[in-house]
C-alpha cells in the first residue's frame, strides 16, 4: 500500500515534489515506486515507453503519477516541465543506456547523454526556485583500462564506445554547472544493475527470461565477464540518500560524484550469476554464444571503488549476491506465472530490501 513506509530518509521526502527524469525506464520506474511509498509528490519525465513490457506499465504507474511527455533533447519541452511542476528535488535517470545501441547510433545516444543532460542542468539554472539535483551517470563513465582494483571518483573520465565516451562527457558538463553556477547538484554512478522489470535489449537477465518465458535457450556473449552485480533497490537507495544530504547540507555535497556498488570483492562472473539464478528458476539453461565484433567493446572487468559513498554518506550495499538474484528471480517468475498485482509486489520487495538494511542499521533507515 503506497504511503506506508514513511520513515526513512529522515521522513525528507513526505511532501516534497520530486520529478523522476525517466520515470518510464527500469531504475526510473522502481525510484517512482519508492518515492510514492515515501510520501511524495511525483511527476514524471520521458520521450515515450522504452520496452515492451515495461515496468512502468506493468505497475499501472501512468495512472498514479503525472506524467510529462517530453524529448529532453528539446531545452524549451523540458523547461515547460519545469516551469509547470516546479520540483523540490529532481533525479535524472533518462538516457540512452545501451551499449550495443549506442554502436549502431552514436548521434542518438550523444544528443541524449550529453545534450540533453545540459537541458536540464540548464533548466535547474534558470529556474527562479533552487531545485535540488541527483544526476544518474553511468559506472562506464570511467575509462576502463582493464584495473583489477576498483575505479574511484577522481579517476579519468571516458571510453571508446559512444555510450561510454557519452557517459564521461555528461560528468564533464555537469562541473561548472555545480561550480559555476552553484547548482546544488552532485553525480551518482552505478551499473550493472539487475532486478525485475528490467526488459532492456542486450542485458543479461532480461534477455533470458525474454528466451525461457518462450521455452527457448540464450546466448551468451561473455560468461566469463565480471561485473559488480547489485539489486536496482541498492543504488536507488544511494540515490535517495544522497537526494536528502544535497537538501540538508547542499555545501558540502554540491558538486560531488559518488560510486554506489558493492565493494571491489563482491564483483561475480555472467556465469555466476546464470547459477544462482537457475537455483530459484528450476530448468533454466544457455549456453555461450560466437564471439561478435561488439565484443571488444564490453571489457571483461570492471570494478568501482565505493569508498567515498561510504565514508560519506554511510552508504553500502545491503544484499548478498545471492539475495539480489533471489530477488529479482521471485519478481520475473511472479510476472510470469501472474500470481500477483506488480505494483503492490514491487511494494513489497521493497518493503522486504527495507528489513534488511534495518537489521543492518543503515543510517538511511530512520
Amino acid at each position: 500500500m503506497e504511503g506506508v513506509v514513511i520513515n526513512m530518509f529522515n521522513n525528507v521526502y513526505k511532501g516534497k515534489r520530486v520529478l523522476v527524469i525517466g520515470d518510464t525506464g527500469f531504475k526510473g520506474s522502481w525510484l517512482t515506486v519508492w518515492l510514492k511509498m515515501l510520501g511524495a509528490e511525483v511527476a514524471g519525465l520521458a520521450n515515450g515507453i522504452p520496452t515492451k513490457p515495461s515496468n512502468y506499465q506493468v505497475c499501472g504507474l501512468g495512472k498514479l503519477i503525472k506524467h510529462y511527455s517530453a524529448d529532453i533533447r528539446n531545452y524549451q519541452s523540458v523547461l515547460k516541465v519545469f516551469k509547470s511542476f516546479a520540483p523540490d528535488i529532481v533525479f535524472h535517470l533518462a538516457a540512452q543506456a545501451l551499449v550495443q545501441k549506442s554502436l549502431a547510433e552514436p548521434r542518438l545516444t550523444f544528443e541524449t547523454n550529453t545534450l540533453g543532460t545540459m537541458n536540464i542542468l540548464e533548466a535547474l539554472r534558470n529556474h527562479k526556485k533552487n531545485i535540488v539535483g541527483v544526476i544518474i551517470t553511468s559506472d562506464k563513465c570511467y575509462r576502463n583500462l582493464g584495473w583489477e582494483w576498483g575505479y574511484r571518483e577522481t579517476d579519468e573520465l571516458g571510453g571508446d564506445d559512444p555510450y561510454s565516451a557519452s557517459k564521461g562527457a555528461a560528468e564533464l558538463i555537469f562541473r561548472p554547472y555545480a561550480n559555476i553556477y552553484n547548482l546544488p547538484i552532485s553525480t551518482a554512478r552505478a551499473g550493472n544493475v539487475i532486478g525485475g522489470g528490467d526488459w532492456a535489449q542486450d542485458r543479461i537477465i532480461p534477455d533470458c527470461v525474454k528466451a525461457w518465458s518462450k521455452r527457448k535457450i540464450p546466448l551468451i556473449r561473455q560468461p566469463g565477464a565480471t561485473r559488480p552485480w547489485q539489486h536496482v533497490l541498492e543504488p536507488l537507495s544511494g540515490y535517495l540518500w544522497l537526494g536528502v544530504n544535497l537538501l540538508k547540507r547542499p555545501e558540502k555535497f554540491k558538486g560531488q560524484s559518488y560510486n554506489f556498488g558493492p565493494n571491489t570483492g563482491k564483483n561475480y562472473q555472467v556465469r555466476e550469476l546464470l547459477e544462482v539464478l537457475a537455483k530459484y528458476w528450476p530448468g533454466i539453461t544457455w549456453k555461450e554464444s560466437k564471439r561478435d565484433k561488439t565484443v571488444k567493446f564490453e571489457p571483461k572487468l570492471l570494478k568501482l571503488n565505493c569508498d567515498k559513498a561510504l565514508f560519506s554518506l554511510g552508504w553500502q550495499t545491503a544484499l548478498s549476491f545471492e539475495e539480489a538474484v533471489e530477488m529479482t528471480a521471485d519478481w520475473y517468475l511472479n510476472y510470469c506465472q501472474k500470481k500477483r498485482n506488480m505494483y503492490q509486489f514491487s511494494i513489497d520487495q521493497i518493503e522486504k530490501y527495507i528489513k534488511i538494511a534495518q537489521e543492518q542499521k543503515m543510517p538511511w533507515v530512520k
